[in-house]
């Protein structure tokens, strides 16, 4: 999804925020839930939220996890089962924790006023040592009252709704076993984090709803996603620009348009991706399956390399392995110029099911593709005739079996 590289100017401004720096000492005995031997617990209910699904919960829960960033030791913040009502809510640090649980056990819904917001909904940021995990709980961004505000699937200088959950600037992050449904943009978004885990989780939107990417990342490294499931109206995952280290495994994707490697080169100073390895996804009705998609006129030179990509079920899925470096989902594109993203060194290996579409192998290069080896590839098409290949400027390898032919 392409409206993500203000990711960066949130960034910015995010900086200016004022970190918390609350002492625990302060804390009663009775907002204290827990103490046992340097692990401390504290329950959002006695800071004053309701969890009565109506009342805004916002400033309690942000004045509940000032106490818990506050506090030294190993700390745990429960929102305890209940529905939270809440508008734009910031989670930042730097905390005095050496380790800090948020434990959601109930449901945190989004105010549904557009005004409210900015370019996110709920923030966890600046935190070493966090863990963000669930007990039946779920984030709901009650998306479908702001999709039909959503311009940007038809224009450049569309306003961008605000994503569930953005995680920037994070050290050493686990987000565990929450569910995730109908954002009013992306799920999850990833900035400037290192050494992030995304394991178990559940997200679901409609098909239909647009720019609702399940987990996109972006200037992050040493990023681990699996075991999860998504269902979205946009990508499963989206890996942006300036990317490193990032491995994803036993992720099951539909419906969707798959899993994507960019869009990249669009803009001015983008980073390089490299060492991606994604293995063992299942592909179910999707639009794509693995995608590598780069813009033409790219202002900044850029390289995205090392990449692999291996035991890959697809099921009815439209385009199962494609490269577009003539990527432009807009309808006033010129093509005069070949993208400034250099592809090397991309390894589709064991790749098997169904394409919905004829052409199951789309290797589409804008200057020729360098190192691009396909390995044990068996792709039926479910209409009349069999699959086949398309390519351009890709000095393709190709490995074992087969199917469709590789190109000419």
């Amino acid at each position: 999804m392409e409206a993500r590289s203000r990711l960066l100017v949130v960034l910015v401004a995010l900086c200016v925020v004022s970190v918390v720096a609350a002492a625990a000492e302060n804390v009663t005995v009775g907002q204290l839930s827990s103490y046992h031997g340097g692990a401390v617990s504290y329950n959002a209910k006695s800071y004053g939220a309701k969890g009565d699904g109506h009342t805004d919960d916002t400033k309690a829960l942000m004045a509940a996890w000032k106490v818990a960033c506050g506090a030294a030791g190993t700390v745990t913040l429960t929102i305890p089962p209940g529905t939270y009502y809440i508008g734009p809510t910031q989670f930042h640090g730097p905390c005095k924790a050496s380790a800090l649980t948020f434990m959601l056990q109930g449901t945190l819904k989004a105010a549904t006023d557009l005004k409210r917001f900015g370019n996110d909904w709920i923030e966890f940021g600046w935190v070493k040592g966090l863990t963000v995990a669930g007990q039946n709980g779920i984030i709901d961004g009650q998306g479908s009252a702001s999709w039909p505000f959503n311009k940007c699937p038809i224009r450049k200088d569309c306003k961008v709704l605000p994503t569930s959950v953005l995680f920037v600037n994070n050290q050493n992050t686990v987000v565990r076993d929450i569910t995730s449904v109908n954002s009013k943009f992306f799920h999850f978004a990833l900035l400037t984090n290192n050494n992030i885990k995304m394991l178990n989780l559940r997200i679901n939107a409609p098909g239909t709803s647009p720019n609702t990417d399940g987990i996109h990342i972006e200037r992050s490294t040493g990023v681990v996603i699996a075991d999860t499931r998504i269902g979205t109206g946009d990508d499963c995952i989206s890996i942006g620009q300036g990317n490193d280290n990032i491995d994803i495994q036993r992720v099951h994707c539909g419906p969707g348009h798959g899993m994507s490697v960019g869009s990249l080169g669009r803009y001015v100073g983008e980073g390089d991706v490299t060492r991606i390895h994604v293995k063992d996804m299942t592909f179910e009705g999707t639009m794509n399956g693995v995608r590598i998609k780069t813009w033409e006129n790219s202002p900044t030179k850029s390289v995205a390399a090392h990449m692999v990509f291996e035991n890959m079920v697809m099921k009815d899925v439209q385009n199962p392995i494609i490269i577009d470096q003539k990527y432009c989902p807009y309808y006033n594109c010129e093509h005069k110029y070949v993208s400034g993203v250099t592809l090397q060194d991309i390894t589709f290996r064991n790749i098997k099911g169904t394409a919905s579409l004829p052409v199951a192998v789309m290797l589409r290069c804008g200057v020729p593709c360098q190192g691009v080896v396909l390995q044990e590839i068996d792709l039926k098409y479910k209409g009349q005739g069999g699959a086949s290949s398309k390519c351009e400027n890709a000095k393709a390898k190709y490995v074992g079996y087969q199917y469709p032919k590789p190109c000419a």
